[in-house]
């Protein structure tokens, strides 16, 4: 099938470069300047992927992201040309996928494209294969609805990003289990684990997210030199 990608560029050049190999690759392209034009272009497409740079005039890409996260949950992949860890962590807490560093090599960016697809397609077509009495898990006061992709800690709805949804589902519906971040990433991912350190920023996210008491947490757990598990209930009290 064909995908429609989203590529917003404040340059021109890069804008249009990327363009030109998304399109020989066979994806329908669409352009924005910054990020609310980008945020109107989904408004008037359906939109697969987007590519979205970080510094952009009008609206820059990290205030792009967290808005489109109100409503979207496709993949996005961000460009920026700063290379500190800070600045990963900062589009991974927003919602991003995956984080290229410019200047890059347009192929690497292709298949960086072509990955999250891959993971995009083959997460819905579980989402949809998934029959009625696997839907609901439940660990004291957490519980997650795979059939409304909803989450709600003692009936409270919590927001998560698509992938911390997946990293949650997958510890909640193996509650007690330990798994490593290397487990996590290729269960999640869909393929083998090249970088975990995206393991640890989720996981704190997560955390945030669920517990009264981050540093204490009552449900998501680390076990020290091997992983992350959902306590079962009862446990560690």
């Amino acid at each position: 099938m064909s995908y429609n990608i989203l590529v917003v560029e404040d340059d021109t050049e890069i804008r249009e470069g990327i363009s030109i190999y998304l399109k020989n690759q066979g994806y329908c392209v669409f352009g924005a300047e910054n990020g609310r034009e980008g945020l109107e272009q989904m408004e008037k497409q359906q939109i697969d992927l987007a590519i979205v740079d970080v510094m952009m005039p009008v609206m820059d890409g990290i205030a792009m992201t967290m808005k489109l996260r109100e409503k979207y949950d496709f993949p996005v992949i961000m460009l920026s040309a700063k290379s500190e860890d800070i600045d990963k962590i900062t589009g991974l807490d927003i919602g991003a996928d995956d984080y290229v560093t410019k200047p890059f090599v347009p192929l690497e960016l292709m298949a960086r494209v072509n990955s999250q697809l891959r993971r995009y397609a083959r997460y819905h077509k579980a989402r949809e294969e998934k029959t009625a009495d696997e839907e609901l898990y439940a660990v004291g006061g957490l519980e997650l609805s795979e059939k409304q992709v909803s989450v709600t800690v003692d009936g409270r709805p919590v927001k998560l990003t698509p992938l911390e949804f997946r990293i949650l589902a997958l510890l909640l519906k193996n509650a007690g289990r330990v798994f490593s971040a290397e487990e996590i990433y290729e269960r999640v991912w869909n393929e083998k684990a090249v970088n975990t350190d995206t393991i640890m920023v989720h996981i704190r996210n997560i955390r945030e997210k669920i517990e009264i008491d981050p540093k204490n947490p009552k449900y998501l757990k680390v076990v020290w030199g091997i992983g992350y598990k959902i306590e079962k209930e009862g446990l560690g009290r």
